[in-house]
This record gives structure tokens, sequence and C-alpha cells, in this order.
């Protein structure tokens, strides 16, 4: 695959990375989950405590914490494209399972820093799979708040490994406060916005689509 149709792939991959991982739900799992180097994160915020909390805006709409990661990405005027790739690869169902997931969702203007006809491209039949596997690259099984990757990065002495969904791995790093992720190709994606509460997860939105190796 040539670096154009793996950055093709990668630009609508990079959205909704976050679903492709099916997983298991149940409260056990909602309430406590691993991060792929290990550490284990407590979910301390149920299902009913998410419903309760206020909620946020990401691209002029209100995020619920008691919807679910598809039903809050539709809402958002920064993430329409997105929607449309996590609706290409056939993963609307995925997304909208128990999980939990965490899921780094790059926005449009994310997307638009690809070569032209990338989307388009990403979109069509034939590149459904690479599309579902860029994407799962963005998504990390468990609910992992900024803190909890704080605290990763703090006990990996500056660094923590995350391990997607789609098998490969993110660098973490943090520096003045703003999270950093490095992919597998040594491109940087900086979390713009983090903890955007979801009833089946959490989502960080990133401004730049993370490329798979």
């Amino acid at each position: 695959m040539n670096l154009m149709t793996s950055k093709t792939l990668l630009c609508a991959a990079a959205t909704v990375a976050l679903a492709a991982c099916g997983g298991g739900g149940g409260e056990e799992a909602a309430n406590q989950a691993q991060t792929s180097d290990g550490i284990e994160m407590q979910n301390d915020m149920p299902a009913e405590a998410n419903a309760a909390s206020n909620t946020v805006m990401v691209g002029g709409a209100e995020m619920f914490p008691d919807k679910n990661i598809v039903e809050n990405a539709s809402q958002s005027a920064d993430h329409t494209t997105l929607v449309a790739a996590v609706k290409a690869a056939g993963l609307v169902d995925t997304l909208s399972a128990p999980g939990p997931f965490t899921v780094f969702a790059p926005t449009n203007a994310a997307f638009d820093k690809l070569p032209p006809g990338t989307v388009e491209t990403l979109v069509k039949p034939e590149a459904k799979k690479a599309l579902t596997g860029i994407l799962t690259y963005h998504v990390v099984s468990g609910r992992m708040t900024a803190a909890d990757l704080a605290k990763a990065i703090e006990k990996g002495g500056g660094t923590a490994k995350l391990n997607t969904v789609a098998g490969g791995s993110l660098t973490a790093t943090q520096s003045g406060g703003t999270i950093t992720l490095k992919d597998a190709k040594g491109g940087t994606s900086k979390v713009t916005q983090g903890d955007v509460m979801q009833s089946n997860g959490v989502i960080h939105v990133v401004d730049t689509v993370l490329m798979p190796s």
C-alpha cells in the first residue's frame, strides 16, 4: 500500500477508529477495564452518574453522557466526516454497543489535512476492510479519561503505550497539560478536547488523523 493510499484509508478511519472494537459490556466490564499497558482503570462514572452530570459542547452541539458514541457524534458539526466513515465501514452497531471504548476522534479539519479525494476514496465499498482497520486504530478498549491517561504517562516515566483494537499501538505523552499521541509512522496528534463522556465510553477530540503501520 503506497503512502497516499495509506493516508486515504487512514483519513476516514481515524475518525471512527473508535468503534470497530466491539467488546464485552456488562456492569463489571463497564466499571473496571484495563488499559493496553496493563494498568487497571476504574470507571468511576457509571451510566447513572453520566446521565446526571452536565453536558459539554462539541461541534456546536450538546453531548449527552447518557447517549452513546454514535448518537452524540451524529450531532456534532465538527464530526460529519467521522459519522460518514462510521456508516461506510458498517460500524454503527459496534459503536453503539456497551463497550466501554476510548475513542480518539479526528475533526473534519483533521481530515482536511489529508490529500484531496482521500475521504471519498475511503468510503467506497472496496475500501471497507482497510477503512475498518484504520478506524479501529483510533480506539482503545476501556474507558480512559484524561486523568487516567496522565497517570499512565507518569507511571511510564513520560510515555504510555496504548494498545488499539486494531492491534497496533499509540504512544501518549504530556506537555503543559496537553496530551499528544504519536502513531506508528511517527505522526503526532494533539487532544484538543478531552473527557467527552458517553454512555459507552469516552471521546477525546484530536486535531490530526493517526496513521497505523
